[in-house]
C-alpha cells in the first residue's frame, strides 16, 4: 500500500474522530504519521497540529451552525491555555522522549476512565469564569507539554468540571482544539524538521471531508455512546504507546 493511500486513510480516520467525539485527533495522527508514514517525531508533531488545526476549525463551523458551541466557556478555556501552553512546549524540548511518551499514555488512559463514568445530557448551569479558566489554563499546559490538540482532555474537562453536555462539549472542544493547535504550531515554528506536504497535504484533506461525516455521526449516535467510544479509542491508544516504550 503506497504512502498516499495510508495518507488519505489515516486522515479519514482523523476526521471522523474529530468530527464526531470532538478529540482524538492528534491522539491518532502522531502514531499514524510516525508509524505508517515515516515521519520523525518531531515533524510528526508539527504536522499533526497543521491537520488538526485545519480539521478543527472545519468541524467547528459544522457545530457551530447546529448550535452546539458554549461560546463564552471556549473562549476562557483557549484565551487561559495560550501562555501555559508556550511555557510547557518550551520545557518538553528538554524531556526525554520516552518520559513524555508514557505522561502522554497516563494521561490518555486517566481521561478514558474518567469518559467511561456515565454522564446525564443536563442543561448547562451557570458557568464559573474562573473555574473554566483554570481548566483551560491546566489543558494548555498539558497540551503544549504533549505537543497535541487536547481535545481529548478538553471533552472530559467540558463535561465533568463544567457540566456541559456531550454534545456541546463536542462542539466547544473544538473551538479549545483549534486554538491551542494554532499557538502550539506558532511557538514551534521552525523545529517540525522537513515536512513533507505531498502527504500532509491528502491526509489533511480527507481529514476535513471525513469530519463532516463525523459531525454527521455525533447527531445519530447518543452522547453516552459516544463517550464510550471515546474512552475506548483512548484506552487503545494509551496501552499501545506504553507497550512500544516498555518494548
Amino acid at each position: 500500500m503506497t504512502a498516499l493511500v495510508l495518507a488519505l486513510i489515516a486522515g479519514a480516520i482523523v476526521g471522523l474522530a474529530l468530527g464526531a467525539l470532538g478529540g482524538g485527533g492528534s491522539v491518532l495522527a502522531v502514531p499514524a504519521l510516525i508509524y505508517l508514514l515515516g515521519f520523525s517525531p518531531s515533524a510528526a508533531t508539527t504536522a499533526s497540529l497543521i491537520i488538526v488545526a485545519a480539521t478543527s476549525a472545519t468541524a467547528l463551523y459544522a457545530h457551530a451552525r447546529d448550535g452546539h458551541v458554549a461560546w463564552k466557556v471556549g473562549s476562557l478555556f483557549s484565551a487561559a491555555g495560550i501562555i501555559p501552553a508556550y511555557a510547557a512546549g518550551a520545557a518538553a524540548g528538554r524531556v526525554p522522549e520516552a518520559v513524555l511518551t508514557i505522561a502522554f499514555s497516563v494521561i490518555a488512559a486517566l481521561a478514558a476512565v474518567r469518559m467511561l463514568r456515565p454522564s446525564a445530557d443536563k442543561p448547562v448551569g451557570r458557568i464559573r469564569p474562573g473555574k473554566a479558566a483554570g481548566a483551560g489554563a491546566g489543558l494548555g499546559a498539558v497540551t503544549g507539554f504533549l505537543g497535541v490538540g487536547g481535545g481529548f482532555l478538553a471533552v472530559p474537562a467540558l463535561v465533568s468540571v463544567l457540566g456541559l453536555t456531550m454534545r456541546r462539549a463536542v462542539g466547544t472542544s473544538l473551538l479549545v482544539i483549534t486554538v491551542n493547535s494554532l499557538a502550539a504550531l506558532i511557538a514551534r515554528a521552525g523545529t517540525g524538521g522537513g515536512l513533507d506536504w505531498a502527504l500532509i497535504g491528502p491526509f489533511t484533506g480527507a481529514a476535513i471531508l471525513s469530519a463532516w461525516d463525523g459531525k454527521r455521526l455525533s447527531v445519530k449516535v447518543s452522547g453516552n455512546r459516544l463517550q464510550k467510544v471515546f474512552a475506548g479509542v483512548l484506552l487503545a491508544v494509551a496501552v499501545s504507546m506504553l507497550i512500544d516504550v516498555i518494548v
